[in-house]
């Protein structure tokens, strides 16, 4: 029989190992173990404990992946996997070892004072392993090309006519012939290296393409092509990494989720702000910085550019080309302060974020949102725009009564300010009143005076 008693199990999970504290309840007692890493194990382990109470495990994020927390899920205990980086630390604390390691995750969690992470789904795994494949695959393709280059100079063998990988200087490459066999033969290795890893690629970018046209990501895929500098890979890569926007509830969240906010450090009366932190994500950041070199020109609308935006709605319509304004003029006016490129860029990268976030948690369709948290209600066309900090909790400001007066032809109708003032009725004409000449010539006097 189950006991009414919470059991707080810590777990540090290696390939062979797994280090484990029960806290038992309120008890200071740590009860640790360290037993094999393989799946019965596993089961026998936990399932003993679960005769004994309540579990509720916590480990961290790691190399070993979501596998044991699939597997608790599957036996019906509660399992928490844990953002290393945002663990407390002692500053003074030098010894560390598997058993240590799993007392601290034990009591941290059970006072409350670690941060869990989202677990994607085993669908969304896959499709997030298969774009980070492409990218290793694109870093071996860069070392090829630069030991090709680099064995060409060598033997004083330099392309001055176009730029590199080319057409036209791959077919300067196929070309080539050395008197030395040796020569020859290394050549075409290296070659050889560099065609396949092209062709891989290749492959690759048509499956990523077939992909993106599945559910569940081809709506959201479309939404994120209305911007300009992102296509299908970009989006796919931002959508299989960040995978839920809804968790987070402000553009700001998210800048600071993926590493974009810059640093402070404050201390009495100096404060200096640092650059960004670069804790977050870094394949959706170095896409997201890519994507923003786009915006150093100026604003257009191409015509592929609008076959993307085919099927979406106004408001996101709204939303891409309000992007192109905005972060092309933040992009300029930073230069013109003196700032460098990169770092106008990359600012332009973290407000380009507030518009994706916009455009994947505001604009959704009716059946998405229901899933969503609450978000702030349209504005009436009389209000005006609420700031970030008050679009949440502020609510829409109640209309003041105002006394209905009958206009006197002698003076003129004074009309109230602010977003309260009233409508008038389209339907009903307003009733004509002579202005004064006295006034007139008053009015003309003044202008005379300022000119």
């Amino acid at each position: 029989m189950v006991q009414d008693i919470t059991l707080w199990v810590g777990a540090d999970v290696h390939k062979n190992t797994i280090a484990i504290c029960v806290l038992r309840g309120d008890s200071q007692v740590n009860e640790t173990q360290e037993f094999a890493s393989d799946s019965e194990t596993v089961r026998r382990v936990f399932k003993k404990l679960a005769n004994s109470g309540h579990l509720r495990v916590a480990y961290e994020a790691g190399p070993c992946g979501y596998t044991l927390r699939r597997q608790l899920e599957a036996m019906g205990i509660s399992c928490e996997v844990i953002a290393p980086s945002l663990i407390p630390k002692k500053a003074g604390d030098r010894v560390k070892n598997d058993r240590r390691d799993a007392i601290k995750i034990a009591r941290m969690f059970r006072a409350g004072e670690l941060t869990t992470i989202r677990v994607p789904t085993e669908k969304e795994e896959a499709a997030r392993d298969l774009l980070r494949c492409r990218e290793d695959l694109m870093q071996d393709l860069q070392r090829e090309r630069q030991r090709l280059l680099k064995f060409l100079l060598r033997q004083g063998i330099v392309w001055r006519e176009t730029m590199n990988w080319t057409d036209k200087h791959w077919k300067w490459l196929r070309q080539l012939r050395f008197d030395d066999v040796l020569s020859q033969r290394g050549f075409d290795e290296y070659l050889a290296l560099v065609d396949t890893r092209v062709g891989r690629l290749k492959d690759l970018d048509r499956e990523i393409e077939v992909l993106a046209e599945k559910e569940p990501w081809k709506e959201q895929v479309d939404r994120l092509k209305c911007l300009r500098g992102i296509r299908t890979l970009t989006a796919m890569i931002i959508l299989t990494e960040v995978q839920d926007f809804r968790r987070f509830e402000s553009p700001r969240q998210l800048m600071n989720f993926l590493g974009l906010t810059p640093g402070l450090h404050e201390s009495g009366s100096k404060s200096h702000t640092l650059a960004i932190t670069k804790t977050g994500n870094e394949h959706v950041r170095r896409v997201l910085v890519e994507a923003a070199w786009q915006y150093t020109r100026r604003p257009q609308w191409p015509r592929a550019l609008d076959k993307r935006c085919d099927g979406q709605s106004p408001a996101i319509k709204r939303e891409a080309k309000e992007a192109q304004d905005r972060l092309s003029f933040r992009y300029r006016h930073l230069r013109d302060k003196g700032k460098k490129p990169t770092v106008a860029v990359v600012a332009v990268a973290r407000e380009m974020l507030g518009f994706i976030w916009a455009i994947m948690v505001k604009h959704v369709n009716p059946n998405e949102r229901k899933a969503s948290p609450p978000r702030q209600q349209a504005l009436t066309p009389g209000q005006t725009k609420m700031p970030p900090s008050a679009r949440k909790t502020r609510p829409a400001p109640k209309p003041v009564p105002i006394a209905k007066e009958t206009p006197s032809p002698s003076t003129p109708t004074q009309r109230s300010k602010g977003p309260n003032r009233p409508r008038p009725n389209p339907s009903s004409k307003p009733p004509s009143a002579s202005v004064p000449s006295n006034i007139e010539i008053h009015c003309n006097a003044t202008l005379s005076l300022r000119g």
